[in-house]
Order: structure tokens, then C-alpha cells, then sequence
């Protein structure tokens, strides 16, 4: 054989073995990719903010995740998930048993993380809310100050681990914003109430008035006749409010005294609204008091079964008002011959334990010996947020 023809030939051999090669690895890359990896449980992994493929793949070897991390960050790159300036995102995942490396990488380049989620109930007051973001571990971040009353949306609101507490008021706030606009230019027309904020504040009353939603358009509409006859609203949480503020509960009865003093929250010695809202309506309440029942009711007491009997006359008013009085009073012999029963077949020695005796304290409104809670201090009111526009 010609020599020219022998070195084009051994050129040509090593083309075909180099081509051999070249298929048989990304054939065995490609059954590495898509072939099911070594975890036999789930698995949560949290991959830190900073950190470069290699970084990954050597974390996820170590975790279990995956079974060579060359591999990991060698198909990474062959199969072209880092164009266009993707980036392998940061974040708590949790990968199934036999998760592939093309499932991994999928999942760390669209951010696919775990979602936590923070339910935020009608009817919490702002100080509340803080303390339940406050309490929640995977939330990050101090808050600085507590949000004006009723300016938070309770809702249930998804985030990933590390996500800042300001970032959920910020959130639950503009949600606010957004659904009182929606709905504030489909209001009735008839209201006695003028601005967003009064709104807001009447709804806060409904809510903590009621925690029956069929029931909240006829609340609403006892409070609207109310205000257009001139009427005080006479609404016992609004007292509460301002004995206790933020922290929601009262633990007791309201004393007469209570009543008589005159607040700016006392409805019942004031005339229209009060200055703020006393909670954070939820969206039922709000659209209750934009949209209130059709009714002449001017009153309405509880009833025992969780609901209001409704009055549009005193005279009336005062017959549910004493049928209210009997089941009250039907009930506290029922718990008395309770009380004996339990006390006659009781065989402890009498006494009351240190948790009763504080308990004792507190509903009776005396804080317990030693003093605080146990949690940390909540961040400072600013009074000019909560001012009445």
C-alpha cells in the first residue's frame, strides 16, 4: 500500500476509534443522566445562597443524592443547562426516592423548593400577626415595627425557607391595598361611611362581633342603621380593644366601670367610628360592610346556638335579650352541678397546682407571679400609623 494511502487510512482509524469513543461516553453520560439515582427515602437538602455547580454536586454526593458528582457537573454543562446565565438556585428541596440527575437539575435550575406556608386568621389584631411571623422558624429577619391596625389581609401566604418576616407584611399589606380598591368602588351606595380607612374600621367591628360569615352582612347592616340615625354602635370589642390593644383578649368580663368610662374606643360613649380599626378583617367582613344586608335592624344579641337574634325595636331587642339572660343562666347551673359532680367524685387532695394559679391570675386580668411570657419583645407601635385619615 501506498505510504500516503497508509497514514490516511491509520488517520481515518483514529477519526472512527475517537468517534467510537466520543459516542460510547455520551451514551454512558446520558444513561448516568436519566438513570434513577441512589436515594431509597426522601430527602430534604438545603442548597446555601452562593454556592457554584461543583459546589453542588459535591453536597449532593455527600447527601446521598446523587452518585458521582463529575458526572453531575460534567452533564451539567455538556447538556447545556447553565445557557443563558442560568444558575443553579439556592433553597430547601426535597428530592423522591430515586430522583435522576436530569430530575435534580431540573428542579435546581427552575428553583423548584419546598413551599412553607403562614395562616394568618380574620380577625387578629397587628400585634398578633407579628408574633405569629415572630414564632414561625422558617421565616427569617426582624420586623421593625408593628403594621396600623387592619392594614394586613389575613390569608393563608406560601414562601420558601429563609424568606423575611417584612417581606410577609409587606406581602399581606399590598393585598390588603388591592382588595380594598377592587371592591371599594362596587360599594353600596347608600353607606354612611366616606373613605377606605372607615371601611376598614367598621369591618374589624363585624368581624370580632361574629365569627359566622352568613351572618356578617346583617351585622354590618345593624351598624350602618346605626350610624344613619345617629345611633352610638354600643360594640363591646371595640371596649375591649381599648382596654388591651394588640394583644386581643380581654380574658374577663367587661366591668360596668369599663363601660361608663369614655375612650375613644368606648362605642358605647362615643359617637360614630372609632379612631382605628380593632383587628384585621378578613375579606367576608369587608364585603359585608361594603355590601350590608337589607334589614331595619338595630340591634342584635346572642342567641346560644353561636349565632345573633336580630331586633328592629328596643321592645323586641329586649325579649331576645332576656331569653339570652335564661339560656346564660341555665348554663352556669349546669356547669355548678358539674363542678359537684366532679368535686364529690374527685379523691386528690384540694388545692391548686402553680399553671392553675396562674391561670387564675390572668383571666382575672392580674399577671402572674415572675412576670413575662417567656417571648421575645415585640417591635414598637408607631401611633402616627394608626391615626384615622
Amino acid at each position: 500500500m501506498h505510504p500516503f494511502l497508509r497514514i490516511i487510512n491509520r488517520f481515518l482509524t483514529l477519526i472512527l476509534v475517537a468517534a467510537g469513543i466520543g459516542v460510547g461516553s455520551l451514551y454512558f453520560l446520558k444513561v448516568q443522566f436519566d438513570k434513577p439515582g441512589p436515594l431509597e427515602t426522601a430527602k430534604v437538602v438545603v442548597i446555601p445562597q452562593g454556592r457554584g455547580v461543583s459546589a453542588i454536586g459535591e453536597q449532593l454526593e455527600n447527601e446521598g443524592v446523587i452518585a458521582d458528582r463529575r458526572i453531575f457537573v460534567t452533564t451539567s454543562l455538556y447538556f447545556n443547562y447553565l445557557k443563558d446565565n442560568s444558575t443553579l438556585k439556592a433553597g430547601e428541596y426535597e428530592f423522591e426516592p430515586g430522583t435522576s440527575m436530569r430530575d435534580v437539575l431540573d428542579k435546581l435550575v427552575e428553583g423548584k423548593s419546598i413551599r412553607h406556608k403562614v395562616t394568618v386568621a380574620e380577625g387578629l389584631t397587628s400585634q398578633q400577626v407579628v408574633r405569629k411571623l415572630l414564632d414561625h422558624p422558617e421565616l427569617t429577619g426582624e420586623i421593625t415595627e408593628i403594621p396600623p391596625e387592619g392594614s394586613l389581609l389575613p390569608d393563608t401566604y406560601l414562601f420558601r425557607r429563609g424568606e423575611s418576616r417584612e417581606d410577609i407584611l409587606k406581602r399581606m399589606a399590598q393585598a390588603q391595598q388591592v382588595f380594598m380598591a377592587e371592591h371599594w368602588k362596587n360599594r353600596a351606595s347608600d353607606l354612611p361611611i366616606d373613605t377606605p380607612q372607615e371601611a376598614l374600621i367598621l369591618a374589624s367591628i363585624v368581624e370580632k362581633e361574629t365569627g359566622v360569615d352568613e351572618e356578617r352582612p346583617q351585622i354590618a347592616a345593624v351598624f350602618e342603621n346605626r350610624l344613619k340615625k345617629g345611633m352610638r354602635l354600643q360594640s363591646d370589642p371595640t371596649i375591649i380593644y381599648g382596654l388591651v390593644g394588640g394583644e386581643g383578649k380581654l380574658g374577663r368580663r367587661i366591668l360596668q366601670s369599663e363601660l361608663d368610662k369614655k375612650t375613644v374606643y368606648n362605642t358605647y360613649q362615643i359617637d360614630g367610628l372609632p379612631p382605628t380599626p380593632i383587628a384585621n378583617p378578613g375579606r367576608s367582613a369587608i364585603l359585608a360592610t361594603l355590601n350590608p344586608a337589607e334589614t331595619d335592624a338595630l340591634y342584635f344579641v346572642a342567641n346560644g346556638t353561636g349565632g345573633h337574634a336580630f331586633a328592629a325595636s328596643l321592645t323586641d331587642h329586649n325579649e331576645n335579650v332576656a331569653a339570652w339572660r335564661r339560656i346564660q343562666r341555665q348554663r352556669e347551673k349546669e356547669e355548678e352541678e358539674r363542678e359537684a359532680q366532679e368535686g364529690a367524685a374527685s379523691t386528690d387532695e384540694p388545692g391548686v397546682d402553680g399553671d392553675a394559679e396562674a391561670g387564675l391570675a390572668a383571666s382575672a386580668g392580674i399577671p402572674a407571679e415572675g412576670g413575662g411570657d417567656g417571648q421575645p419583645p415585640l417591635p414598637k407601635r408607631n401611633p402616627k400609623l394608626d391615626a384615622a385619615p
